[in-house]
């Protein structure tokens, strides 16, 4: 597999950015930029299987069926965590 090598100009306030989180990181700024951009144009780093494209392929016909819950409807249906006594502290 050949690999191509591309030279983009990003925006100053991208570029400072990128720049920021680079150093923030103690990462490579190009390395930091090619991720965000994987990100923002969702590249897959890897391919789904047949099994994982079945299930997305399910997914999104019981989501276009109505047939779902919110996380908000999913977090009142379990209910309140049980509380945990403490010791007494004097």
């Amino acid at each position: 597999m050949s690999r191509r090598q591309y030279t983009i100009e990003l925006p100053a306030a991208v570029g400072r950015r990128v720049d920021r989180a680079a150093k923030r990181e103690k990462r490579n700024p190009s390395d930091v930029a090619i991720e965000a951009l994987r990100l923002y144009f969702n590249i897959p780093t890897e391919a789904a299987t047949l099994a994982e494209q079945r299930a997305i392929r399910r997914g999104e016909a019981a989501y276009r069926r109505g047939d779902y819950i919110t996380l908000d409807d999913y977090f009142r249906s379990m209910g309140n965590r049980p509380r945990r006594t403490r010791k007494k502290v004097s």
